[in-house]
Protein backbone atom coordinates (compact mmCIF):
# COMPACT_ATOMS: atom_id res chain seq x y z
CA UNK A 1 0.00 0.00 0.00
CA UNK A 2 0.97 3.66 -0.26
CA UNK A 3 1.67 5.78 2.80
CA UNK A 4 3.19 9.12 3.81
CA UNK A 5 6.09 8.05 5.99
CA UNK A 6 7.80 10.34 8.50
CA UNK A 7 11.54 9.75 8.11
CA UNK A 8 12.92 12.56 10.26
CA UNK A 9 12.48 16.25 11.05
CA UNK A 10 10.56 17.89 8.20
CA UNK A 11 11.03 14.76 6.11
CA UNK A 12 7.83 13.02 4.97
CA UNK A 13 7.96 10.75 1.92
CA UNK A 14 5.19 8.90 0.09
CA UNK A 15 6.36 5.29 -0.12
CA UNK A 16 5.13 1.78 -0.71
CA UNK A 17 4.98 -0.14 2.58
CA UNK A 18 3.45 -3.48 3.61
CA UNK A 19 -0.28 -3.49 4.29
CA UNK A 20 -0.73 -4.12 8.02
CA UNK A 21 -1.61 -7.64 9.12
CA UNK A 22 -4.40 -7.95 11.68
CA UNK A 23 -4.76 -10.44 14.50
CA UNK A 24 -7.61 -11.77 16.61
CA UNK A 25 -10.00 -9.06 17.77
CA UNK A 26 -8.64 -6.52 15.29
CA UNK A 27 -9.93 -4.92 12.10
CA UNK A 28 -8.32 -3.51 8.98
CA UNK A 29 -9.75 -0.18 7.84
CA UNK A 30 -9.41 1.26 4.34
CA UNK A 31 -8.92 4.99 4.93
CA UNK A 32 -11.00 7.32 2.77
CA UNK A 33 -10.00 10.67 4.26
CA UNK A 34 -7.73 11.99 7.02
CA UNK A 35 -7.38 15.52 8.32
CA UNK A 36 -4.01 17.06 9.11
CA UNK A 37 -3.89 18.06 12.78
CA UNK A 38 -1.61 20.59 14.40
CA UNK A 39 -0.20 17.86 16.63
CA UNK A 40 0.86 15.91 13.53
CA UNK A 41 2.69 18.99 12.28
CA UNK A 42 4.35 19.61 15.65
CA UNK A 43 5.72 16.06 15.72
CA UNK A 44 6.99 16.32 12.15
CA UNK A 45 8.67 19.69 12.68
CA UNK A 46 10.22 19.12 16.11
CA UNK A 47 11.35 15.51 15.85
CA UNK A 48 9.67 14.74 19.15
CA UNK A 49 8.97 11.20 17.95
CA UNK A 50 11.40 8.66 16.55
CA UNK A 51 11.32 7.77 12.86
CA UNK A 52 10.00 6.02 10.85
CA UNK A 53 6.31 6.50 11.63
CA UNK A 54 3.02 7.07 9.83
CA UNK A 55 1.00 9.82 11.44
CA UNK A 56 -2.65 10.88 10.96
CA UNK A 57 -5.54 10.38 13.37
CA UNK A 58 -8.52 12.45 12.11
CA UNK A 59 -9.61 9.59 9.91
CA UNK A 60 -12.65 7.84 8.50
CA UNK A 61 -13.02 4.86 6.22
CA UNK A 62 -14.46 1.38 5.63
CA UNK A 63 -13.66 -1.92 7.34
CA UNK A 64 -11.76 -4.06 4.82
CA UNK A 65 -11.14 -7.16 6.98
CA UNK A 66 -12.10 -8.43 10.44
CA UNK A 67 -10.05 -10.68 12.68
CA UNK A 68 -11.17 -13.73 14.58
CA UNK A 69 -13.53 -13.09 17.51
CA UNK A 70 -14.58 -9.63 16.34
CA UNK A 71 -18.22 -9.08 17.26
CA UNK A 72 -20.55 -6.36 16.01
CA UNK A 73 -18.44 -5.28 13.05
CA UNK A 74 -18.20 -6.60 9.52
CA UNK A 75 -16.49 -5.88 6.22
CA UNK A 76 -18.05 -2.83 4.56
CA UNK A 77 -19.00 -0.99 7.75
CA UNK A 78 -18.23 2.72 7.58
CA UNK A 79 -16.25 3.79 10.67
CA UNK A 80 -13.96 6.27 12.34
CA UNK A 81 -11.40 5.07 14.85
CA UNK A 82 -10.10 6.86 17.91
CA UNK A 83 -6.38 6.20 18.16
CA UNK A 84 -6.37 6.55 21.98
CA UNK A 85 -8.59 4.75 24.48
CA UNK A 86 -8.02 4.85 28.27
CA UNK A 87 -8.11 1.78 30.49
CA UNK A 88 -11.07 3.05 32.53
CA UNK A 89 -9.74 1.70 35.83
CA UNK A 90 -6.57 3.54 36.85
CA UNK A 91 -6.28 6.55 39.18
CA UNK A 92 -6.42 9.04 36.29
CA UNK A 93 -9.44 7.37 34.73
CA UNK A 94 -11.25 7.42 38.07
CA UNK A 95 -10.50 11.16 38.20
CA UNK A 96 -11.69 11.45 34.55
CA UNK A 97 -8.29 12.78 33.47
CA UNK A 98 -8.22 10.22 30.68
CA UNK A 99 -5.38 11.73 28.63
CA UNK A 100 -2.99 11.06 31.52
CA UNK A 101 -3.83 7.32 31.68
CA UNK A 102 -0.83 5.17 30.74
CA UNK A 103 -2.96 2.96 28.49
CA UNK A 104 -4.32 6.06 26.75
CA UNK A 105 -0.79 7.08 25.84
CA UNK A 106 -0.29 3.81 23.93
CA UNK A 107 -1.66 4.41 20.43
CA UNK A 108 -4.03 1.70 19.24
CA UNK A 109 -4.04 2.28 15.47
CA UNK A 110 -1.12 1.78 13.10
CA UNK A 111 -0.25 1.64 9.43
CA UNK A 112 3.10 0.07 10.30
CA UNK A 113 6.21 0.98 12.29
CA UNK A 114 5.64 2.43 15.79
CA UNK A 115 1.86 2.93 16.24
CA UNK A 116 1.10 6.60 15.49
CA UNK A 117 -2.45 6.68 14.13
CA UNK A 118 -1.63 5.73 10.57
CA UNK A 119 -4.29 7.80 8.81
CA UNK A 120 -1.80 9.04 6.22
CA UNK A 121 -1.89 5.59 4.63
CA UNK A 122 -4.32 3.52 2.62
CA UNK A 123 -4.96 1.00 5.40
CA UNK A 124 -4.67 0.94 9.18
CA UNK A 125 -4.69 -1.88 11.69
CA UNK A 126 -7.10 -1.13 14.55
CA UNK A 127 -6.11 -2.99 17.71
CA UNK A 128 -8.56 -4.95 19.81
CA UNK A 129 -9.03 -2.39 22.59
CA UNK A 130 -9.96 0.25 20.00
CA UNK A 131 -12.34 -2.16 18.25
CA UNK A 132 -14.07 -2.79 21.57
CA UNK A 133 -14.41 0.82 22.75
CA UNK A 134 -13.04 3.24 20.15
CA UNK A 135 -14.79 2.53 16.84
CA UNK A 136 -17.70 4.75 15.83
CA UNK A 137 -20.18 3.65 13.17
CA UNK A 138 -20.79 6.21 10.41
CA UNK A 139 -24.30 6.18 8.89
CA UNK A 140 -24.52 5.97 5.12
CA UNK A 141 -26.03 9.47 5.05
CA UNK A 142 -22.96 11.10 6.64
CA UNK A 143 -20.01 11.97 4.36
CA UNK A 144 -16.58 10.75 5.41
CA UNK A 145 -15.43 14.38 5.32
CA UNK A 146 -17.93 15.22 8.06
CA UNK A 147 -17.16 12.09 10.09
CA UNK A 148 -13.40 12.72 10.20
CA UNK A 149 -14.13 15.63 12.54
CA UNK A 150 -15.39 13.31 15.32
CA UNK A 151 -12.03 13.16 17.11
CA UNK A 152 -11.21 16.90 16.97
CA UNK A 153 -14.77 17.80 18.00
CA UNK A 154 -14.40 15.49 21.00
CA UNK A 155 -11.23 17.32 22.08
CA UNK A 156 -12.97 20.70 21.79
CA UNK A 157 -16.18 19.50 23.44
CA UNK A 158 -14.14 18.20 26.37
CA UNK A 159 -12.47 21.60 26.79
CA UNK A 160 -15.74 23.54 26.69
CA UNK A 161 -17.49 21.09 29.03
CA UNK A 162 -14.69 21.53 31.58
CA UNK A 163 -15.30 25.30 31.63
CA UNK A 164 -18.83 24.84 33.04
CA UNK A 165 -20.12 27.86 31.13
CA UNK A 166 -23.28 29.68 32.17
CA UNK A 167 -25.58 31.74 29.90
CA UNK A 168 -24.58 35.06 31.49
CA UNK A 169 -20.91 34.60 30.61
CA UNK A 170 -18.90 36.09 27.76
CA UNK A 171 -16.25 33.92 26.11
CA UNK A 172 -13.42 35.23 23.95
CA UNK A 173 -11.85 32.68 21.60
CA UNK A 174 -8.49 33.81 20.23
CA UNK A 175 -7.83 32.21 16.86
CA UNK A 176 -10.40 31.24 14.23
CA UNK A 177 -8.75 28.40 12.46
CA UNK A 178 -10.77 25.16 12.35
CA UNK A 179 -10.14 24.37 16.04
CA UNK A 180 -10.91 27.92 17.14
CA UNK A 181 -14.21 27.87 15.28
CA UNK A 182 -15.10 24.49 16.81
CA UNK A 183 -14.35 25.80 20.30
CA UNK A 184 -16.30 28.99 19.72
CA UNK A 185 -19.27 27.12 18.21
CA UNK A 186 -19.45 24.74 21.15
CA UNK A 187 -19.23 27.64 23.63
CA UNK A 188 -22.13 29.25 21.77
CA UNK A 189 -24.11 26.00 21.99
CA UNK A 190 -23.47 26.07 25.76
CA UNK A 191 -25.34 29.37 25.90
CA UNK A 192 -22.50 31.86 26.32
CA UNK A 193 -22.00 35.08 24.38
CA UNK A 194 -18.97 34.44 22.19
CA UNK A 195 -16.42 36.92 20.84
CA UNK A 196 -13.94 35.68 18.25
CA UNK A 197 -10.54 37.12 17.39
CA UNK A 198 -8.45 36.51 14.28
CA UNK A 199 -6.20 38.37 11.86
CA UNK A 200 -8.09 37.22 8.76
CA UNK A 201 -11.56 38.57 7.80
CA UNK A 202 -12.07 35.48 5.63
CA UNK A 203 -11.99 33.29 8.74
CA UNK A 204 -14.56 35.49 10.46
CA UNK A 205 -16.76 35.00 7.40
CA UNK A 206 -16.56 31.22 7.83
CA UNK A 207 -17.21 31.55 11.56
CA UNK A 208 -20.38 33.50 10.79
CA UNK A 209 -21.83 30.34 9.19
CA UNK A 210 -21.67 28.80 12.68
CA UNK A 211 -23.57 31.66 14.33
CA UNK A 212 -20.46 33.53 15.49
CA UNK A 213 -21.32 37.18 14.90
CA UNK A 214 -19.01 39.10 17.25
CA UNK A 215 -15.71 39.23 15.35
CA UNK A 216 -12.65 41.12 16.55
CA UNK A 217 -10.26 41.94 13.72
CA UNK A 218 -6.97 41.44 15.52
CA UNK A 219 -4.91 43.16 12.85
CA UNK A 220 -6.88 46.39 13.25
CA UNK A 221 -8.41 46.31 16.73
CA UNK A 222 -7.11 46.01 20.28
CA UNK A 223 -8.42 42.60 21.34
CA UNK A 224 -8.24 43.37 25.06
CA UNK A 225 -10.00 46.73 24.68
CA UNK A 226 -12.81 45.24 22.58
CA UNK A 227 -13.32 42.40 25.07
CA UNK A 228 -13.64 44.96 27.87
CA UNK A 229 -16.01 47.10 25.81
CA UNK A 230 -18.36 44.11 25.45
CA UNK A 231 -18.29 43.43 29.19
CA UNK A 232 -18.75 46.82 30.86
CA UNK A 233 -14.99 47.17 31.27
CA UNK A 234 -14.44 43.89 33.13
CA UNK A 235 -12.93 41.64 30.48
CA UNK A 236 -14.20 38.28 29.28
CA UNK A 237 -15.37 35.72 31.83
CA UNK A 238 -13.49 33.07 29.86
CA UNK A 239 -10.70 33.38 27.30
CA UNK A 240 -9.84 30.36 25.16
CA UNK A 241 -6.47 30.44 23.39
CA UNK A 242 -6.71 28.42 20.17
CA UNK A 243 -3.45 29.60 18.62
CA UNK A 244 -0.29 27.51 18.85
CA UNK A 245 2.76 28.75 20.72
CA UNK A 246 3.08 31.01 23.72
CA UNK A 247 3.07 34.46 22.14
CA UNK A 248 -0.58 35.23 22.94
CA UNK A 249 -0.81 33.75 26.43
CA UNK A 250 -0.30 37.16 28.04
CA UNK A 251 -2.95 38.68 25.76
CA UNK A 252 -5.35 35.94 26.78
CA UNK A 253 -4.69 36.52 30.47
CA UNK A 254 -5.05 40.29 30.18
CA UNK A 255 -8.33 39.96 28.25
CA UNK A 256 -9.92 37.95 31.09
CA UNK A 257 -11.71 39.72 33.93
CA UNK A 258 -10.50 39.45 37.53
CA UNK A 259 -11.65 36.05 38.72
CA UNK A 260 -12.01 34.84 35.13
CA UNK A 261 -10.71 31.65 33.49
CA UNK A 262 -8.09 31.28 30.79
CA UNK A 263 -8.02 28.00 28.87
CA UNK A 264 -4.87 27.06 26.96
CA UNK A 265 -5.99 24.68 24.23
CA UNK A 266 -3.39 24.94 21.47
CA UNK A 267 0.00 23.29 21.84
CA UNK A 268 2.59 25.09 23.96
CA UNK A 269 6.18 24.28 24.79
CA UNK A 270 7.57 22.92 28.06
CA UNK A 271 10.24 24.94 29.79
CA UNK A 272 9.12 28.45 28.84
CA UNK A 273 8.12 30.93 31.54
CA UNK A 274 5.45 33.32 30.25
CA UNK A 275 3.10 33.69 33.23
CA UNK A 276 2.86 36.69 35.57
CA UNK A 277 2.06 34.90 38.85
CA UNK A 278 0.33 37.97 40.31
CA UNK A 279 -2.38 37.63 37.66
CA UNK A 280 -3.22 34.22 39.11
CA UNK A 281 -2.80 35.18 42.75
CA UNK A 282 -3.90 38.81 43.19
CA UNK A 283 -6.31 38.98 40.25
CA UNK A 284 -7.62 35.49 41.04
CA UNK A 285 -7.61 34.40 37.44
CA UNK A 286 -7.66 30.64 36.87
CA UNK A 287 -5.30 29.16 34.31
CA UNK A 288 -6.62 25.91 32.83
CA UNK A 289 -5.49 23.40 30.24
CA UNK A 290 -7.18 20.80 28.07
CA UNK A 291 -5.49 18.14 25.99
CA UNK A 292 -6.79 15.42 23.69
CA UNK A 293 -10.13 13.61 23.80
CA UNK A 294 -12.37 12.22 26.54
CA UNK A 295 -13.90 8.75 26.57
CA UNK A 296 -16.55 10.09 28.91
CA UNK A 297 -18.23 12.16 26.17
CA UNK A 298 -17.42 9.95 23.20
CA UNK A 299 -20.99 9.10 22.24
CA UNK A 300 -22.40 12.59 22.75
CA UNK A 301 -19.58 14.30 20.84
CA UNK A 302 -19.81 11.82 17.98
CA UNK A 303 -23.55 12.40 17.69
CA UNK A 304 -22.98 16.16 17.43
CA UNK A 305 -20.91 15.49 14.32
CA UNK A 306 -23.09 12.74 12.83
CA UNK A 307 -26.20 14.91 13.17
CA UNK A 308 -24.34 18.06 12.21
CA UNK A 309 -25.33 18.52 8.60
CA UNK A 310 -29.00 18.35 9.58
CA UNK A 311 -28.57 20.63 12.59
CA UNK A 312 -26.45 23.49 11.30
CA UNK A 313 -23.12 22.00 12.33
CA UNK A 314 -21.82 21.24 8.85
CA UNK A 315 -18.11 20.87 9.47
CA UNK A 316 -17.26 20.37 5.82
CA UNK A 317 -17.46 24.18 5.65
CA UNK A 318 -14.15 24.21 7.52
CA UNK A 319 -12.34 22.29 4.76
CA UNK A 320 -10.38 24.60 2.48
CA UNK A 321 -8.02 22.25 0.64
CA UNK A 322 -7.89 18.59 -0.31
CA UNK A 323 -4.76 16.74 -1.43
CA UNK A 324 -4.38 13.20 -2.76
CA UNK A 325 -2.12 10.87 -0.81
CA UNK A 326 0.64 11.16 -3.41
CA UNK A 327 0.87 14.87 -2.56
CA UNK A 328 0.82 14.35 1.21
CA UNK A 329 4.26 15.90 1.74
CA UNK A 330 3.09 19.01 -0.10
CA UNK A 331 -0.10 19.06 1.97
CA UNK A 332 1.91 18.99 5.20
CA UNK A 333 4.07 21.92 4.08
CA UNK A 334 0.94 23.82 3.06
CA UNK A 335 -0.79 23.15 6.38
CA UNK A 336 2.34 24.28 8.23
CA UNK A 337 2.18 27.76 6.73
CA UNK A 338 -1.40 28.98 7.39
CA UNK A 339 -2.74 31.64 5.08
CA UNK A 340 -5.94 33.67 4.98
CA UNK A 341 -7.62 31.10 2.73
CA UNK A 342 -6.36 27.93 4.41
CA UNK A 343 -8.41 26.14 7.05
CA UNK A 344 -8.69 22.38 7.52
CA UNK A 345 -6.45 20.48 5.11
CA UNK A 346 -7.49 16.94 4.17
CA UNK A 347 -5.67 14.05 2.59
CA UNK A 348 -8.01 12.06 0.37
CA UNK A 349 -7.19 8.39 -0.05
CA UNK A 350 -10.28 6.91 -1.69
Amino acid sequence: MRAAVYRGVNDVRVETVPTPQIGAGEVLVRIHVCGICGTDLKKIHTGSHSAPRIFGHEMAGVIAAVGENVRGWRVGDRVMAFHHIPCGDCYYCRKKTFAQCEDYKHVGCTAGFEPSGGGFAEYIRVMDRIVQRGLVRIPDSVPFEQACFIEPVNTCFKAIRNLHLTPDETVLVIGQGPIGILLASLALKAGATVLTSDLYPSRHAIAAHFGLHHPIHAGEEDVIAVAKKHTEGRGADVVVLAVGGNALIRTAMDAARPGGRILLFAATQHGETVIDPAIVCMDEKSLLGSYSSSADIQEEAAQLVLDGQRNGFDLTRLISHRFPLERAAEAIVFASEPKADSMKILIQLA
